[in-house]
């Protein structure tokens, strides 16, 4: 194809084109120095509890918060009338309710059994009290990225001890994690998307529903 008597340029040759024209324009800029990063006052523990829970109820994401001794009714009462549960091979045994249906993902289930399932639950590797976000490394007692993608409801079990305040203390707590090459998955409520008519849809990437139990001592 032609413009005029000139042919159309490649793609190849309109990126370097438009690439020669920028560094021509910036060249002897002054090279502004980068903002500082932005850093929060820091929160007692207590604060950064109420704030989690603040920007999880944000997100219409339900929230429970319970001694170590009730978790088990915790997530008896978070699964509603779920019964058919995926449940990762690390996560504790005693937190586990009775009369489940408790689908093992040990050997990994076939994702036609995990669309089966009515809800999972999982631990997590650390979350975020100032944008309430949930961060997965897949360790073992929150299984393979599969799990927590595909049922309908995900019930997520957060320790006291794993809430801190700022997204860099979590990329901190992950770091291991990456390095050894652990996908991570980062949750900020339950699965909601929005066309370009701005009409939401739910669980179009993951669970709609989302329930954080936060654990104590």
């Amino acid at each position: 194809m032609t413009a005029g008597n000139r042919p159309f340029p490649s793609t190849a040759e309109a990126k370097l084109e438009m690439l020669t024209l920028i560094n021509r324009a910036i060249a002897g800029a002054e090279q502004q120095p980068l903002p500082p990063y932005p850093v929060s006052a820091p929160l007692s523990p207590a604060e950064v509890l109420h704030q989690f829970e603040d920007r999880i109820l944000d997100y219409k994401a339900a929230f429970t918060r319970v001694p170590a001794g009730e978790v088990a009714r915790a997530i008896g009462a978070a699964l509603g009338g779920a019964r058919r549960v995926v449940v990762p091979p690390g996560l504790t045994p005693e937190w586990l309710p009775g009369g489940l249906d408790m689908l093992r993902d040990d050997p990994p289930l076939s994702h036609a059994d995990l669309d089966r399932a009515e809800a999972v639950v999982t631990g997590c590797a650390v979350a975020v009290s100032e944008t309430g976000t949930i961060i997965l490394d897949h360790g073992p007692d929150q299984g393979r990225r599969a799990l927590s993608l595909i049922p309908d409801l995900h019930v997520c079990l957060v320790r006291e001890e794993q809430v801190v305040q700022t997204v860099r203390q979590a990329v901190g707590a992950v770091a291991s994690g990456v390095r050894a090459g652990r996908p991570l998955t980062w949750l900020s409520g339950g699965s909601a998307t929005s066309d370009i008519e701005l009409v939401r849809v739910e669980g179009v990437h993951g669970p709609r529903r989302l329930h954080v139990i936060v654990v104590g001592t």
